[in-house]
């Protein structure tokens, strides 16, 4: 391997470990929005200060590389797409703290007929799966798997789109618990954000190994070989 091999190599090894990160955070939120586990919402809040400094160290570490060895074709394809994989990710972990966050000045657990109506937890569950299939996708370097995660977004896009009329006929119904509703449904525009995030490493992922730009693309474009 050459100097630059190595040097890749451990740009791809950051990158891993600070996905691992942020896929932990989603982890815990799910089983603390399930729980009303509030101690798992403190430690999300706390390990987004570690994915803040993995992405500092990442970008500085592609910086210093590009510099250091001016890369070209594929391996400036990797380190262009890291960078921007690495905001993503950061996004992610903005989102899965903030959602920690709402769990923590809520009062008291959130009623189960209201998470089933609004589909909260199953689409809590789809963007943990995407984010790992996609990790899937970096590891492997394998933009088969990347592209499926252009489908797999339709779920979140659906139940983002059922949302307010959803959490509007809950509330109608059981207006004592406006407060909880409203909160849900801000976990939810959240969660569709993951989703885009998702498919933006997706794109990077593809770009990357086959040299394409999808960005501006229809998801059934995106899809096609």
């Amino acid at each position: 391997m050459t100097k630059l091999d190595v040097e890749l190599s451990g740009i791809k090894q950051e990158t891993i470990e600070m996905w691992k990160l942020v896929e932990s955070q989603l982890q815990k939120g799910l089983s603390a929005l399930l729980n009303f586990d509030k101690d798992l919402a403190r430690e999300i809040v706390l390990i987004e200060k570690r994915v803040n400094g993995a992405e500092l160290k990442i970008d500085r570490d592609c910086e210093d590389i590009l510099a250091l060895y001016s890369p070209v074709a594929v391996d400036l394809r990797f380190l262009l797409a890291v960078l921007k994989i690495n905001t993503n990710l950061e996004r992610i972990g903005d989102i899965a703290e903030g959602i920690a966050k709402m769990i923590l000045d809520t009062k008291e657990p959130f009623k189960k007929p209201l998470l089933d109506v609004t589909m909260v937890i199953e689409m809590y569950g789809e963007c943990l799966q995407m984010v790992a299939e996609i990790l899937n996708a970096f590891e492997k370097e394998d933009s088969a798997i990347a592209r499926g995660i252009f489908k797999r977004d339709e779920l979140l896009d659906q139940i983002n789109r059922k949302a307010n009329d959803l959490i509007g006929t809950y509330v109608s119904q059981h207006p004592e618990d406006m407060e909880q509703a409203l909160t849900v449904l801000s976990m939810i525009r959240r969660l569709e954000r993951i989703g885009d995030q998702a498919e933006n490493i997706a794109e990077e992922i593809i770009f990357y190994i086959e040299a394409k730009v999808l960005k501006h693309l229809s998801k059934r474009d995106k899809n096609i070989d």
